[in-house]
């Protein structure tokens, strides 16, 4: 279980703080994949931020003893001035259990990844492409209860898109997804619940992950401007 317990975070703009979440609660069980959409704005890559240890939150708790994989596919979590072997390194120090564990995560990551020389070149100067498909190999080298997904298996060819899909389908088996797309039919492919997210407003949890689609979309043509098409 993950439980969000009245959670507050704000941004500073020019018109002053702008509150994504104010005294938000979500309860997320065990074993069940969970699809996260809503509007832009509604605060879906914040809140992967927040569960993923990214950011803290200015109150409020995030609470499990579940083992919670960094958002993949968001931007950040890699140094740039490191070479993507060097940021590897150092993620596999972290999470492997010796020094054969490394070298064989290293391995796979590299060969996942597909990235070619640019292995060994800094990830700054790095495509977002390249960098999400590093952020993806290095997660998917290793287990985690949930994997936290930011519409990752959009990036690259249609050939790295399917060997995508297939790890995290596998991954799945044994472990759970909380996924954020635009992509309906892979939220409904991958997912067994949805959580609604509406800014200023409580999330809605469907179980139904059909249902709560419709909802996403009923509330985006309540959205529209006036006029604009369907």
């Amino acid at each position: 279980m993950i439980e969000i317990i009245d959670l507050c975070k704000s941004y500073p703009g020019r018109l002053g703080r702008r509150h994504v979440f104010r005294d938000f609660n979500l309860s997320i069980p065990d074993g069940v994949s969970i699809g996260l959409i809503g509007p832009n704005g509604a605060g879906k890559s914040t809140l992967m931020r927040l569960l993923g240890g990214m950011e803290r939150p200015e109150s409020g708790r995030i609470v499990t003893e579940q083992r919670l994989s960094w958002p993949i596919g968001l931007a950040g979590g890699l140094q740039g001035s490191l070479t993507g072997r060097d940021n590897v390194r150092f993620v596999c120090r972290i999470h492997a259990s010796d020094a054969e564990e490394l070298r064989e995560r290293e391995a796979f990551i590299q060969d996942f990844a597909e990235i070619g020389e640019a292995f060994d070149l800094p990830v700054k100067t790095y495509s977002s492409g390249m960098r999400s498909r590093l952020m993806f190999g290095m997660a998917m080298a290793f287990d985690f209860d949930t994997y936290l997904i930011d519409e990752v298996t959009a990036v690259g060819d249609a050939s790295f898109r399917a060997k995508s899909r297939r790890l995290l389908e596998q991954r799945i088996g044994r472990s759970r997804v909380i996924y954020t797309s635009h992509n309906m039919d892979e939220i409904a492919r991958l997912c067994q619940q949805v959580v609604v997210l509406r800014p200023g407003a409580a999330p809605s949890v469907h179980q139904n992950v059909r249902e709560g689609i419709a909802a996403y979309q009923q509330l985006g043509r309540a959205r529209a401007p006036a006029g604009a098409p369907a």
